[in-house]
């Protein structure tokens, strides 16, 4: 098994988080953590004044979306794992954020799982990913 570091890396997101590992032929690799912007941040609407076009729940959103593209900018493939649930599904929307802002990066992205983040700890995530990398890596 070769050294995947800068080359394959693997996101998973929900709403309260997203977790960035480097690698995932390193078993017990600890993840880059970024904290999502919180339900009531989310969701608050504050008066609307022309020196506040962007809504403060926005820019956070765009802070986290921007942590997480720091974290895989040298990668040059990346998975995406998140719960796939509704409108609440943070993959999809990082991925569109990505085809807007960064689309290098979405260009990057070889591969979207949807698994049951809440249930699962970071090794298991971490070994998802890596079955997911060993099956497919040929036709990377």
């Amino acid at each position: 098994m070769g050294d995947q570091t800068g080359e394959f890396v693997a996101v998973a997101i929900t709403r309260e988080e997203a977790r960035v590992w480097s690698a995932t032929d390193v078993s017990g690799l600890r993840p880059e953590k970024f904290v999502a912007p919180t339900e009531s941040r989310r969701h608050r609407h504050p008066r609307k004044s022309m020196d506040r076009p962007e809504r403060e729940s926005e820019r956070d959103t765009r802070e986290f979306f921007e942590s997480v593209t720091e974290a895989v900018a040298s990668s040059s493939h990346i998975l995406l794992i998140g719960h796939g649930r509704g409108k609440a599904n943070e993959m999809l929307q990082l991925i569109q954020y990505w085809e807007r802002r960064h689309p290098d990066v979405a260009q990057r992205v070889v591969g979207a799982v949807d698994s049951n983040l809440e249930a699962l700890s970071d090794n298991q995530v971490l070994a998802l990913a890596h079955e997911w990398y060993e099956e497919r890596r040929e036709f990377i």
